[in-house]
């Protein structure tokens, strides 16, 4: 069955009109990660309209990834994350390049590509401290997220200096699904507002939980300047 750019993006073309969405088609985003944050962001990302989309990960599906890690099936054990999400989002958009990069980050940053913007789906911070510094470098604005049990925190970074963390291994105890989604549909949604030319909240960290009585907090924190 054949679809039109039209018909496919309907929905958004009325939310910004054609113009805008066919801007979308010249942008090319790099996705560091291919796990729970990742699948997130190609899922709701892929089918967006951004003309290209690079997936970076080295590791492998296994069992316990996919309760969470939403574009994986049982089927895709054993495969390559970022090949995984790669074949599901061109089958899924016409409309869409997406590149599969079987390596690490340090290995991918060397390979001199360019981007319109850089979203982190790592799981560990001295990756998101070398991603800000390769960032900064190419002059390439970046989205920051991360989850741990029921909350999260994601920032877009642009002058901010991401090394008032603290850079360290950290190893959360366990996940939730559903606020790895949550926050990778807030990282989508601030990528998505800024590639259509929207205004976006830049160096502003987000930090969304659930207190002891249920209820979802969102707090916000201006970043201090690199």
């Amino acid at each position: 069955m054949m679809v039109t750019i039209e018909e496919y993006f309907n929905r958004q073309i009325q939310l910004w009109g054609e113009a805008t969405q066919k801007s979308l088609q010249n942008k090319k985003i790099a996705i560091i990660g291919s796990g729970g944050l990742g699948c997130t962001l190609a899922m709701a990302l892929g089918t967006s309209g951004i003309g290209e989309i690079h997936m970076v990960d080295f590791d492998t599906v296994s069992n316990h990834n996919i309760h969470r890690q939403i574009a994986f099936t049982l089927e895709d054990e054993g495969k390559n994350k970022a090949k995984a999400i790669a074949k599901l989002i061109e089958s899924k958009n016409p409309f869409v390049k997406v590149v599969a990069f079987d390596m690490d980050f340090d290995a991918f940053k060397e390979m001199g590509n360019t981007y319109d913007l850089i979203l982190d789906a790592t799981d560990n911070l001295p990756v998101r401290g070398e991603i800000d510094k390769y960032a900064k470098e190419t002059k390439t604005p970046w989205i920051y997220a991360s989850v741990e049990e029921f909350n999260g925190q994601v920032c877009f970074f642009e002058e901010a200096n991401f090394q008032v963390f603290n850079i360290s291994d950290h190893k959360p105890g366990g996940i939730a699904a559903p606020i790895v989604m949550h926050i990778g549909s807030l990282q989508a949604n601030l990528t998505l507002r800024y590639l259509a030319g929207l205004s976006v909240s830049k160096d502003m960290l987000y930090y969304l939980y659930f207190n002891d009585e249920g209820e979802l907090i969102s707090q916000k924190f201006g970043m201090p300047k690199a």
